[in-house]
């Protein structure tokens, strides 16, 4: 059998081939198709069947309970008491299923099941429930009948795949000014524009599945096919992912599969009175670290759930897409926790869930197969070889994997190294510093940085003088040092970029609060779950020129393409002067991160050609000292004595710039 190509490109993965080929051989996928007699997205179709479905004459509901003895459909039509005419029929291979007639169910009217097992009973929610909502004085969830009369018609096409993503993630519930839970309706009203103002192609959102606690960011989902109810209906999500279409804006989700809420009623935990229906048995099945359960992978049944969810959220809301998270966590039985990823053995040892790693590639087959122009991510610490390669060439099949070690590398240097003692070469290198012929998604700080017990970047900088002296008329040198390193980072951070770009809701303005949802410890206050989006409209305040900065660069990188440029071989690393230069393409980046020292007549050694200032950190646009003359065109000079052409520029401290080569 020949190498897969990832092999062939890295040798250090030979000793591991036969573990690499037992992802990527057709074996389950074949197993799929001979036990169903279909092909792998036909497989994925498990939402059409299970579930709730309207009929000619009513509805039929189906699930596969395969411990249960007994099963009824309870709810408003019921006086949610057990009744012998809402039993399901058992069915084959653990099915049940009833008939039921419109005149008894409605749309709106709230159900769930009464499932009954050997030794005991218990309420819950269908593990296909399209809609879940939450009882706002008794707190208790329940499924919904939701089949509206007028359901919402999708009227613009998805746009285009690009070669690069600009991705701004946002959490629907905090993106308000107001101390409440915002909607999918102010979503699409209020921060759809914003975001297409500031020039993002892509955003990514949070906490779309159904999830019992608000404060867990979305990350425990105990209904997995049902859109939050907390932001609106299923009709005003298709309405924001349909108008973010229309403003070319592509919109992907986190989709959680790498672990379920441990609730039983409102989760599928022990749904059918087993511990392993869907997962693991034993402890195996219980991720301690995150309080939750852990799917079996291995288990056809549990790749038709969720290989159907994946399918469900695209056919259903159009959805462009997915970030995969906590893949770290499925790869390793152990999770990956306190392991140290330094050598190939430790992807590959018996810690390697090999069922997990053929789900993940199952996965991004069906998702490309029904919509070719879908994005995947993939969310792992481990740094695991060829997840973002085609599946083809040996890899996982994603097309970005996510640069997690740089927003750990900023917070690092920032606490623990004076900015005069910074070493560019180290930044540049650790920037750019990925895995070749992989797409990666880089960012400056993630949404865990801005939770209450971290800190965003720019509350590290500017620390408590962000209280009191964020005004353009009272800034301290701390807040101007703050805001011209804040401009900087991510600058070079998106400049190093390997494809892709992503900001966190907020940080494009360096908005001052953390988050803190909800909860006893701060007396269930939203304060501090909400985006202060007047900040940014403010001329008076800092926040203003950074955002407006964060505008003007995003929309040079979406004109110009410079994300999928290579690096030149021309870089200038002057460690004593904290002075770095690197090109991608015609693109020419400089910056002085000295905080002391402005350079006059610098010399840049460079390509032969004028120059043209597009970007630059010190503009007054930005809050900066507009000691840069952006329009001069800088013409090279060749050095005879060193063979090299040169740029002479004025270098102030603490600034950076972006020129075009003419």
């Amino acid at each position: 059998m020949k190498s897969p190509e990832i092999i062939i490109k890295d040798p250090y993965l030979k000793p591991f081939e036969s573990n690499i080929q037992k992802r990527i051989t057709k074996s389950k996928e074949k197993e799929i198709e001979l036990t169903n007699g279909n092909k792998l997205s036909d497989f994925a179709n498990a939402y059409n069947y299970f579930g709730l479905h309207k009929t000619k004459n009513g509805y039929i509901y189906r699930d596969w309970l395969p411990n249960a003895e007994k099963v009824y459909l309870i709810g408003d039509f019921s006086n949610w008491e057990v009744q012998e005419e809402f039993q399901l029929n058992k069915k084959e291979f653990g099915n049940f299923e009833i008939s039921i007639s419109e005149k008894i169910l409605k749309h709106k009217d709230l159900y769930k099941l009464k499932v009954f097992w050997n030794g005991g009973n218990g309420d819950r929610i269908p593990a296909y429930a399209r809609r879940v909502v939450q009882d706002s004085e008794t707190q208790i969830f329940n499924a919904q009948v939701w089949f509206p009369d007028n359901e919402y018609k999708f009227v613009h096409k998805s746009p285009k795949k690009k070669n690069h993503a600009l991705i701004y993630e946002a959490h629907i519930g905090m993106a308000s000014q107001e101390c409440k839970v915002a909607t999918y309706k102010e979503f699409t009203k209020n921060i759809l524009p914003k975001i297409a103002n500031l020039g993002y192609d892509t955003v990514q959102l949070m906490a779309i599945q159904e999830h019992p606690y608000y404060g867990s960011f979305g990350y425990h989902v105990s209904n997995f096919f049902a859109a939050s109810s907390r932001f609106g209906t299923p009709d005003e999500l298709k309405l924001l992912i349909d108008t973010a279409h229309s403003l070319g804006i592509r919109v992907i989700m986190d989709l959680i599969h790498s672990h379920a809420v441990k609730n039983e009623v409102e989760g599928i935990s022990k749904y059918d009175g087993s511990d392993y229906q869907f997962f693991h048995q034993g402890l195996k099945g219980y991720h301690t670290a995150w309080d939750s359960r852990c799917f079996d992978y291995g288990k056809n049944q549990v790749l038709h759930f969720l290989l159907s969810n994946c399918k469900f959220w695209i056919e259903e809301y159009n959805f462009d897409g997915f970030r995969f998270d906590g893949i770290t966590s499925m790869l390793y039985f152990n999770h990956g926790l306190a392991t140290d990823f330094t050598s190939y053995d430790k992807y590959f040892s018996e810690n390697l869930d090999i069922d997990a790693a053929v789900y993940l590639s199952l996965a991004n087959k069906l998702i490309h197969e029904i919509k070719p122009d879908a994005i995947t991510i993939a969310e792992d610490m481990s740094g695991m070889p060829g997840l973002a390669e085609p599946i083809k060439k040996g890899g996982f099949g994603f097309d970005y994997r996510l640069a997690m070690g740089v927003p750990d590398y900023w917070i690092k240097i920032i606490k623990e190294v004076k900015d005069e003692n910074w070493h560019v070469g180290e930044i540049f290198n650790r920037l750019k510093d990925k895995r070749e012929n992989e797409k990666t998604v880089s960012y400056s700080e993630s949404h865990d940085q801005a939770l209450v017990g971290d800190k965003t970047i720019i509350f590290r900088l500017a620390d408590k003088d962000m209280y009191d002296f964020m005004a353009v008329d009272k800034l301290t040198m701390n807040v101007e040092r703050a805001v011209a390193l804040h401009k900087m980072i991510r600058l070079i951070t998106i400049a190093t970029a390997q494809s892709a770009y992503l900001n966190f809701m907020g940080n494009e303005l360096g908005h001052p609060e953390w988050i803190d949802f909800p909860r006893a410890g701060n007396n269930w206050s939203y304060n501090f779950a909400r985006r202060l989006w007047n900040l940014s409209e403010d001329k008076n305040l800092a926040y203003y020129y950074l955002n407006s900065f964060d505008a003007d660069m995003i929309k040079l990188f979406s004109t110009s393409n410079i994300l999928t440029q290579d690096f030149s071989n021309c870089s200038n690393i002057n460690e004593y002067d904290q002075v770095l230069a690197f090109s991608k393409g015609k693109f020419l980046f400089v910056f002085n991160f000295n905080p002391f020292i402005s350079f006059t007549d610098y010399g840049i050694s460079c390509d032969e050609s004028e120059y043209k200032i597009l970007l630059s950190t010190d503009n007054k646009k930005y809050l900066g000292l507009n000691r840069i003359d952006q329009k001069m065109v800088y013409k090279t000079y060749f050095e005879e004595t060193t063979n090299q052409n040169f740029l002479k520029l004025y270098l102030p401290a603490r600034t950076a710039v972006v020129l075009k080569k003419m």
